[in-house]
């Protein structure tokens, strides 16, 4: 028998219905009533700085579990700060659900305080947006939200909440919990594909996309093992094979290594397994060619409706992740006579490629990041996270770093600044006994900063990592390109770092040679672990090493002498 509810009780229990233990967010009068309701439940809300700073907890949460993180804001600027995290979240395929008070359905199209219509404002970055305005209904609409969060392609639901439907009564039944939904390879495309294979004399396996877990990671790694794969990883989810496997040669994205690259280009099979194959892991729909590939595409994806949007595959299959991967996982074994050298080859092409750049001996640096990085994976476990953001420092984690497997890096492939810090404390508060290490550029890290005074608050002790060169160094990098010399408008005066972070109750302090960073890492290490307080090391160094290739001294001249 049903009881009467309001309807901010029914939103609290139907989020426990479906299993949710932690709720990101900035609280608003606009959803008081789902915040009284908390306070006798046993879900954990964890209070943010900022809504920014709250959907990306959320977006990061939904990473790492592959359950729907949670966020709720408030009506207006809570809604638009949040949605970088909705966008986030929707090019990364990530499953959350953001909840967003709104006015009263008595005031509704009045343009009253802070109203906003939120279908028209999230549709094109959401996958279903909807506004309850019956408590009633209020079970059935979430429970619909966490199946569309992460049936098919994952992503972000957006549900407001109009104030008189949270404060009304209601007598309605819990619905079940929900149960996501996959397709699945059927046996005839599994035949093809291994015929396809069979015939290949070049062939690579391109993995990307989310809906993985550790098991189907292990069985696809094991699938190319076995057969001999070259086996590499689309921008930004290079935790989905441990870097240490024989198999593994690289990241396809930004920054990509041109052997790699040209690697992928002379091959004659591409078997793309989970990625959208959007620009960044294209390179810009250059090493495979849009709409056509030179090379024969087989492209797996959990989305239909992503199957044959920019590239006509010569095969197409609909599946999950854990499907294809199980699938593919009995697959007999094929004659790899043709291609099984081309592994060794691939591998140490990588290996070759993360070697100490030149750069630092070159313009004799006194910190050297590519040792930074080192230090960082000899003195931290295999397990370690390592989140970012986005800017040209993130290079020095893409290449020079080896994750250890599954979800061990968390990043944005939509490319948003601001990620590196909520991730981090998401990251930390999720898994409180791993390492998390963050790592941050100085412009990056002040636009979600803030939330470093929520890991204090929750003693999340993870180690943030500021890359201080004193500039917005991605598009400086560009100018210098494009506009040799004309510096504008990314200079940045900065802070400093490590007195801020004393300020917020974290451990801090500055590095400015590379003698200096292993002892300073030793003892953010030790703080946390002591402490479960973070840490933050600001790293002090030269501008103009703007990229492990070239300096800003070197693009300027190339453009200068191109005529630019």
């Amino acid at each position: 028998m049903s009881i009467s509810r309001s309807g901010g009780q029914l939103v609290v229990d139907a989020l426990q219905v479906h299993g949710v233990e932690l709720i990101f967010g900035v609280p608003g009068e606009s959803y008081l009533p789902v915040l009284d309701a908390l306070h006798d439940s046993k879900i954990r809300f964890i209070i943010n700085r900022q809504e920014g700073g709250a959907a990306f907890m959320a977006d990061a949460y939904g990473k790492l579990t592959g359950q729907p993180g949670i966020c709720f804001v408030t009506r207006g600027p809570g809604a638009t700060n949040a949605s970088i995290g909705v966008h986030t979240a929707y090019q990364d395929s990530t499953p959350m659900i953001l909840f967003i008070g709104q006015v009263g359905n008595d005031f509704v199209e009045r343009e009253a305080f802070q109203e906003i219509d939120y279908r028209r404002m999230f549709g094109p970055m959401a996958k279903w947006v909807a506004q309850i305005d019956r408590a009633e209904r209020i079970p059935e609409y979430i429970a619909r939200a966490f199946q569309v969060a992460t049936s098919g392609r994952p992503g972000p639901v957006v549900l407001a909440l109009p104030e008189d439907c949270l404060a009304a009564m209601s007598e309605v039944a819990d619905t079940r919990h929900y149960t996501p939904v996959q397709a699945s390879p059927s046996a005839t495309q599994l035949s093809q594909l291994r015929q396809h294979l069979a015939a290949a004399q070049r062939p690579i396996v391109l993995l990307g996309g989310t809906s993985w877990d550790t098991l189907a990671c292990q069985r696809i790694a094991d699938f190319a093992k076995i057969n001999h794969l070259p086996l590499a990883c689309a921008f930004r989810f290079q935790d989905l094979i441990d870097n240490a496997h024989p198999n593994y040669i690289g990241d396809v994205g930004i920054g990509i290594n041109p052997k790699l690259a040209q690697r992928i280009k002379d091959a004659d099979l591409v078997i793309a397994i989970g990625p959208r194959l959007g620009e960044m892991t294209t390179g810009g729909y250059t090493v495979l060619e849009a709409p056509i590939a030179k090379q024969k595409l087989i492209h797996i994806h959990s989305d239909a409706l992503e199957l044959g949007r920019v590239y006509q595959a010569d095969m197409m299959i609909n599946s999950g992740m854990k499907e294809i991967a199980e699938a593919l996982s009995t697959m007999t074994p094929l004659d790899v006579s043709a291609w099984q050298p081309t592994v060794a080859a691939a591998k140490a092409d990588l290996l070759a490629w993360q070697q100490e750049p030149a750069i630092f001996a070159q313009e004799q640096a006194p910190l050297n990041l590519w040792q930074v990085v080192q230090t960082i994976q000899t003195n931290t476990p295999d397990d370690t996270i390592i989140t970012n953001g986005a800017g040209n420092y993130a290079t020095w984690a893409h290449r020079y770093y080896r994750y250890g497997g599954f979800r061990t890096q968390l990043a944005p492939t939509s490319g948003a600044m601001g990620y590196s810090v909520p991730s981090g404390v998401a990251a930390k508060i999720v898994h409180p006994e791993r390492t998390v290490i963050t790592f941050a550029g100085d412009g990056e890290y002040m636009m979600n900063g803030q939330e470093l005074a929520t890991a204090v608050q929750y003693k999340a002790g993870l180690i943030i990592i500021v890359f201080n060169n004193g500039m917005f160094g991605t598009i400086r990098m560009h100018q210098e390109k494009e506009f040799p010399g004309r510096v504008s408008g990314t200079e940045l005066h900065n802070p400093d770092f490590a007195a801020l972070a004393h300020a917020y109750g974290a451990s801090g302090e500055v590095v400015n040679s590379t003698e200096e960073f292993a002892p300073a890492l030793a003892r953010a290490l030790a703080h946390t672990r002591e402490h479960q307080l973070p840490a933050l090391i600001e790293l002090r160094y030269d501008g103009n090493l703007i990229t492990p290739g070239a300096s800003l001294q070197t693009l300027r001249k190339m453009a200068q002498d191109s005529g630019k």
